[in-house]
């Protein structure tokens, strides 16, 4: 009906509320959340992935840009077996007990040992003749480095990501027949880590390592 009857229907004034000015702030409201929702989105894209071979090398450059280090080795019975048989040291004094001993180092040993203490002998007094547990230590001469192995899958933690891995001590600079001596169970030449990563610059940096 025209004029005077019942008013005409008109969708865009029932959707806004009757009101065609309400709906040109809504539509450009619309786009201003649009806008921002699409920035967010380009920001998190803007990060760049972190596979656990990328990880991998930047835990070991780190571990290359660090000085060698004196890796202690701990010398248990069998080891002060393959010292003897290495032409490191010698027995020189057996005590009455049957189990005490003393071991000089020999020439051969001076060039790839020293002992903590200094000097040149090895006093070996264990508690028994079969303790399990004495050991003594011996310090080699050529410096170890680490090395970073078997990295698990990155993880996300806030702002970081994380990964672990195992952490080996690398033997390759010693003799090897101190190597073999290093590798008896009573040295621990691996342990397991846990490396941070942080987003610096628009890559990612190895935080640290615990």
């Amino acid at each position: 009906m025209k004029n005077g009857g019942a008013k005409q229907f008109d969708p865009i004034r029932v959707v806004y509320g009757g009101n065609v000015r309400n709906a040109g702030k809504l539509q450009a409201l619309a786009a201003l959340v649009l806008f921002a929702t699409g920035w967010v989105l380009a920001g998190c894209k803007s990060a760049p992935d972190l596979t656990s071979e990328q990880a991998g090398t930047l835990i070991q450059a780190k571990y290359d840009q660090d000085p060698g280090f004196a890796y202690n080795v701990s010398v248990d019975d069998r080891g002060m077996q393959l010292g003897v048989h290495a032409n490191y040291w010698l027995g020189v004094k057996r005590y009455p007990n049957g189990y005490w001993g003393d071991f000089k180092l020999t020439d051969d040993g001076k060039k790839v040992v020293k002992l903590p203490n200094g000097g040149d002998m090895i006093q070996w007094r264990p508690e028994g003749p079969s303790d399990p547990h004495y050991s003594v230590v011996v310090v080699p001469l050529a410096l170890s480095h680490l090395k970073a192995r078997n990295l698990g899958e990155v993880e996300s933690l806030g702002d970081t990501k994380t990964v672990t891995f195992m952490e080996d001590v690398d033997l390759a600079g010693m003799p090897e027949a101190l190597q073999n001596l290093a590798h008896n169970a009573v040295n621990k030449l691996s342990t397991k880590r846990q490396a941070t990563f942080v987003l610096t610059d628009g890559a990612w940096a190895l935080k640290s390592i615990d």
